[in-house]
């Protein structure tokens, strides 16, 4: 049975083919503003840890691709340590959502396409100083020359969408 996501246009129900491999299985809906502003406050608190940990700066991530020191192994090896444990609580104790459901975890499949991409968002990592999730808090802390790095990302998504059927997946 194929997945499919539901549109509201007027009145009627437009049902649309899932195409992600990695769906969002909430069936719940939330109201769009507290929604919002919700995610805008886990936002602005990941941001402060990310720049009191230090791991937005420039030369801490230079330092960790120059393997002259631990500090980012260790935060990242400490998240993959509390991301472990956590997804096997849920599991062991059937935890479910704030809004009551099942939480789902689908299988994944290997492919080529994904170790290409995570040698390519490595290396602008190295060059940049940045991946995605401190990009924000990098601009926020006044390193406007970021804005370039989060232009460079959207536009590399971009040209992911364009080609998208053309790559390994």
């Amino acid at each position: 049975m194929q997945k499919t996501k539901d549109e509201f246009v007027d009145t009627q129900v437009v049902q649309h083919p899932i195409e992600c491999e990695a769906p969002n299985d909430q069936v719940a809906n939330e109201p769009l503003i507290s929604a919002n502003i919700k995610y805008m406050v886990v936002g602005i608190l990941f941001g402060i840890v990310f720049v009191k940990a230090e791991i937005i700066s420039w030369y801490r991530i230079q330092e960790m691709f120059r393997l002259h020191s631990f500090h980012m192994y260790g935060v990242i090896g400490t998240a993959v340590v509390v991301g472990l444990i956590s997804v096997l609580l849920i599991k062991r104790f059937s935890i479910k959502t704030m809004q009551g459901e099942k939480v789902v975890f689908h299988d994944k499949t290997f492919h080529w396409g994904n170790v290409i991409g995570g040698l390519m968002f490595g290396l602008g990592w190295a060059i940049t100083g940045a991946c995605p999730g401190p990009l924000f808090a990098q601009i926020g802390s006044g390193f406007l020359v970021v804005i370039v790095t989060l232009l460079s990302a959207i536009a590399g998504t971009w040209v992911y969408g364009l080609l998208r059927d053309k790559l390994p997946h």
